[in-house]
């Protein structure tokens, strides 16, 4: 039996503070779409997530997230430009590098420690397309 059609899926992503969270995110350009007991950001496409009032550090620290973007090279040039750690006084972003599985991937950790797999979109595959 098939499944119903959805619309869309969002993880909900920890946080210790959450308005130094709801900063952070913003700094990096995701759009808030609530900001109530749970914050939503949209991610562009039908992608987003919801940052959640709850913390756990040895999960927050095994967290991770995907954001694939049309341009690399233009998201790490806006990463620099951030001073994320001295804002917002977490790890510094790693440079885009080819990475074994064949994607192109930037690193950025959130202050909870979040890390954040920034890739390259490959036009081609379908696994890149929302």
């Amino acid at each position: 039996m098939t499944a119903p059609p959805a619309i869309v899926a969002r993880p909900f992503v920890p946080t210790k503070d959450f308005d130094l969270s709801k900063t952070f995110y913003e700094a990096l350009g995701f759009e808030k779409l609530l900001d109530s007991e749970v914050a939503i950001f949209s991610c562009g496409g039908s992608g987003g997530f919801i940052l959640q009032r709850y913390y756990v550090k040895d999960w927050a620290e095994n967290f991770m997230m995907q954001l694939i973007v049309e341009d690399l090279d233009a998201w790490w040039a806006h990463l620099e430009g951030l001073d994320l750690p001295g804002r917002f006084g977490v790890r510094a972003p790693t440079p885009p590098a080819m990475q074994p599985w064949g994607l192109r991937v930037a690193h950025v950790f959130d202050p909870v420690g979040v890390l954040w797999h920034v890739c390259q979109q490959d036009p081609e595959s379908p696994e890149d397309r929302a």
